[in-house]
C-alpha cells in the first residue's frame, strides 16, 4: 500500500530512522485541508517507539482539528542529522516519512500523562512541566498518531 524509497541506496534502515524520529524536537504535520488543499503545520511532538505512536498538542479548534474530523490520514515529517563528511563538500541531510492516521486523545488520566510525557522533552525539569500543566493543561488537547508506516532517507544536499 505504501511506496518504497525509490533510490534504495539513500534508504537508511528503520532503527536510524526511529532514532532520528525520537531525538528530533519538530515535524511537520500534513493533513487534508479545506477544499483538497493540503495543510502542513510544523508540532513539537513526543515519539512513543514502543507503541509506535506519536503524540502532539494543539488547539480544540481549528483548521487542523477540522481537518482531522473529516479525515484523520495524516503524513508526518521529520528532518535532521544534517553532516559533513570529510571527501563531501555538501551536507548530508536525514529525513523520515510516516503515515498514519491521526485522532483527539479523550480528556483524562491518560492525556494527561502523555502530556506529561510530551512536556519533559521540552521542560528543563519536571517541576516546571507540572507548574505548566496545572495553569494550562486543561485548555491543550492531545493527538495521537497511529502509526502504518515509517521509512527513512539520507540525501546529500547539492
Amino acid at each position: 500500500m505504501f511506496r518504497t524509497i525509490r533510490k534504495k541506496r539513500n534508504e537508511i534502515d528503520i532503527n536510524a530512522a526511529e532514532n532520528l524520529l525520537q531525538n528530533s524536537r519538530r515535524g511537520v504535520l500534513a493533513v487534508n485541508g479545506d477544499d483538497g488543499y493540503p495543510y502542513a503545520i510544523p508540532v513539537n511532538y513526543f515519539y512513543d517507539r514502543e507503541n509506535q505512536k506519536i503524540y502532539f498538542h494543539g488547539a480544540r479548534a481549528g483548521h487542523k482539528v477540522d481537518a482531522l474530523r473529516a479525515n484523520d490520514k495524516i503524513c508526518f515529517t521529520v528532518y535532521g542529522n544534517e553532516t559533513i563528511k570529510e571527501e563531501a563538500w555538501a551536507p548530508f541531510m536525514q529525513s523520515v516519512v510516516v503515515f498514519g492516521r491521526c485522532h483527539l486523545m479523550e480528556a483524562g488520566e491518560k492525556a494527561t500523562a502523555f502530556l506529561k510525557r510530551f512536556a519533559m522533552k521540552y521542560y528543563p525539569n519536571e517541576q516546571l512541566v507540572d507548574e505548566e500543566i496545572a495553569q494550562a493543561g486543561k485548555a491543550v488537547q492531545i493527538f495521537e498518531i497511529e502509526i502504518e508506516h515509517i521509512s527513512g532517507k539520507e540525501v546529500q544536499e547539492r
